[in-house]
């Protein structure tokens, strides 16, 4: 009776793709923040295998040495970048702060002369009311720090909690990466002699060849949009554009912000500073950004996975929908996990 139950199921594309989709909805949304660590210690162990296969065979350096080791060399890349950035950051602080200072001194300036201008219209000492309006600008910028400073401090153990459940998904990642890349050969040979497992093996094979793909599409993204907004800024006369440029490429992965965390700021002092052909490149490049990201990413992973782009921007879209900002990985990682078993349930069932 069950097996006759299995076969109709296998047989019906409809109910099939149903049930399958709410196995992959239930496991994205409930079982993936339990196993996380685990599986994204999998995918690394897969993909970085016959590297790590290569340090063994060629200088005697055992697989679980050979992960820390990749582990450690990624880990110290990134603090490297991070530093970079901040550096740079930091050193631009001063040019920051005398620009503060000018901007400060002009808008004092053109409040004294609307003061002026007001007060001779009315009959008003400018004097008088220059000060009024500077004691409600204090006044709102103190309710305003006060408010900031009780909404931090309330949110503290927040952050505190996301920073540990950070840390220890990622603690908890270094060591199941060690641990899989000693036993990795014997779960994948055991896996191979029992064949109820092979549409499992397909379906991973399947997962890694998309993070792959995503990655490399990711990187190519990044690439063309900061050579796009190095050499936009830098042509434009920006101050250090090139390096805006490069950070704006960088940020891009960011989902919904990208380049905005760069574009926004820089067309805001242009405005304030007066050049409003500058505040206006920075608003073009933006939206030009946006559109050469919508346009590359489902090509570059669609084409790669032989996926149609449409249907690649439909999961983007309804992977938003469904868990928030996680399903821009969500979304289209569920829809190959979808598409890779359904083809291999079919493949074994002879259809």
């Amino acid at each position: 009776m069950a097996e006759k139950i299995r076969d109709s199921i296998k047989n019906n594309k409809i109910v099939l793709l149903l049930l399958l989709t709410g196995a992959v909805y239930f496991f994205l949304k409930f079982l993936s923040p339990l196993v996380g660590p685990v599986l994204l210690a999998m995918v690394f162990v897969t993909i970085f295998g016959p590297f790590l296969k290569k340090l063994q065979d060629r200088f005697h350096i055992h697989r679980q040495i050979g992960a820390v080791l990749l582990l450690v060399a990624a880990v110290a890349v990134l603090v490297i970048l991070i530093c970079v950035l901040t550096s740079w950051i930091v050193g631009s602080i001063p040019d920051w702060t005398t620009w503060l200072e000018e901007m400060t001194g002009q808008l004092q300036e053109a409040l004294h002369d609307l003061c002026d201008r007001i007060g001779n219209l009315v009959g008003v000492n400018g004097a008088y009311l220059e000060t009024k309006i500077l004691n409600l600008i204090q006044e709102k910028g103190r309710m305003l720090g006060k408010s900031t400073a009780s909404g931090m401090l309330s949110q503290s153990l927040e952050y505190m909690k996301i920073a540990g459940a950070v840390g220890g998904f990622l603690v908890v990642f270094f060591i199941a990466a060690v641990l899989l890349a000693k036993d990795y050969d014997d779960i994948m040979n055991k896996l191979l002699d029992n064949e109820e497992y092979h549409v499992l093996l397909e379906v991973i094979c399947g997962v890694i060849r998309y993070i792959a793909t995503f990655i490399k599409a990711q990187a190519v993204i990044m690439t063309v949009i900061g050579t796009l907004c190095a050499a936009t800024l830098g042509i434009a006369g920006f101050p250090k554009g090139i390096l805006w440029g490069i950070l704006a490429g960088v940020l891009d992965a960011l989902p919904f912000i990208g380049t905005g965390v760069v574009l926004t700021p820089l067309a805001v002092i242009q405005i304030m500073q007066g050049n409003y052909g500058r505040a206006v490149v920075c608003a073009v490049l933006y939206v030009v950004c946006i559109f050469v990201r919508e346009l590359l990413e489902p090509r570059l992973i669609g084409k790669r996975m032989g996926i149609p782009p449409i249907a690649v921007l439909l999961s983007l879209y309804a992977g938003i929908q469904l868990f928030g900002v996680a399903g821009i990985i969500k979304g289209p990682l569920g829809f190959v996990i979808i598409t890779e078993t359904y083809r291999s349930i079919r493949r074994t069932s002879g259809a």
